[in-house]
This record gives structure tokens, sequence and C-alpha cells, in this order.
């Protein structure tokens, strides 16, 4: 069973076309619900109506691998939110996911591609080991297929062969 953990938005990009320059400074919002729009993303989230055919309409990152990160790099502090993705989750394996037609809490989400680490990660974790240690566990990004709304909580994921 997927466990949802955490779930976060942001209105503004920080690093998204920041390349070469500072990072801004929008706010990762934990928040209890998010509301999943078919083919357009999460409502509130800065990919919202990014482009239709957007592999990262909503992002998910593995709980265990952020536990794994602070303790594999002794780094104090580290908190989810320094990922900028969406949905945390325990006990799946999101690497398996990409391609994949999968559903948690009745929301459906068709896995595009890993979440590949870029040196942001390592400003966000202020540690320039961070992005090497996150290759191959830098989460899922995935399109929206279906409607619906997704909340912090035990889901069963059902898996589309």
């Amino acid at each position: 069973m997927m466990q949802v953990c955490h779930l976060l938005i942001s209105p503004g990009h920080n690093h998204f076309g920041h390349h070469g320059q500072p990072a801004d400074d929008h706010r990762i919002v934990a928040v209890g619900q998010i509301g999943c729009v078919a083919g357009r993303g999460i409502r509130g989230d800065r990919f919202f109506d990014n482009r239709p055919d957007s592999q990262g309409q909503i992002t998910f990152f593995a709980m265990e691998v952020i536990e794994a990160l602070a303790r594999g790099l002794n780094l104090a502090g580290v908190r989810p939110e320094f990922t900028r993705r969406n949905v945390f989750t325990r006990c799946a394996d999101l690497n398996t996911l990409a391609g994949v037609e999968f559903e948690v809490q009745g929301v459906r989400s068709a896995g595009t591609e890993e979440y590949r680490p870029c040196y942001w990660m390592s400003c966000a974790f202020r540690d320039e080991r961070v992005e090497t240690w996150l290759r191959g566990r830098g989460g899922l990004r995935a399109r929206i297929p279906t409607e619906g709304v997704l909340t912090c909580g035990v889901s069963q994921a059902g898996l589309d062969p």
C-alpha cells in the first residue's frame, strides 16, 4: 500500500528558467490535499497549465530516499520541501512507475520519466554532493489523465499491465 505522506505546491518557479541566474524565492507550501486536473496539472502549482504535453504535471518523491540521503551524506535538517516535488510517498518503488499508468486514491497518473536531479538540488540542500547522490533516485514525473483530489494518508496503488 502506497502512503501519501506530504503534499506540496508552489505558486512560482525558483529554478525553472533561471539557469545561470540566482534562484527566485517562491515558497513551497505544504497542503492537506491537492486538486488534480486532467491534462493541466495541480491547481495552485507553478506547472499548472504549463504545457498540454507536459511530462511533469505532477511529481512524486519517496520519503525513503529523503531519509537515506540524510543518513548517507550525514545531512541535518533535510526536509521534503528542498526537492520541490509534489507528492511524497512511502512504500512505493517510483522508478518502476515510469511508463506505467497507476492510481492513487482514485486519481490516475501516467508515469513519464525519472525526475532527474540537477545542480539546483545541491543548492537547495546546501551540499554539492546531493545532485550526484540523487542520480537514479530523483523521483517521478507524471501526467494526470483523470481528475481528482489527493490527500495525505494511505492508499492502495493500482497498476495497469
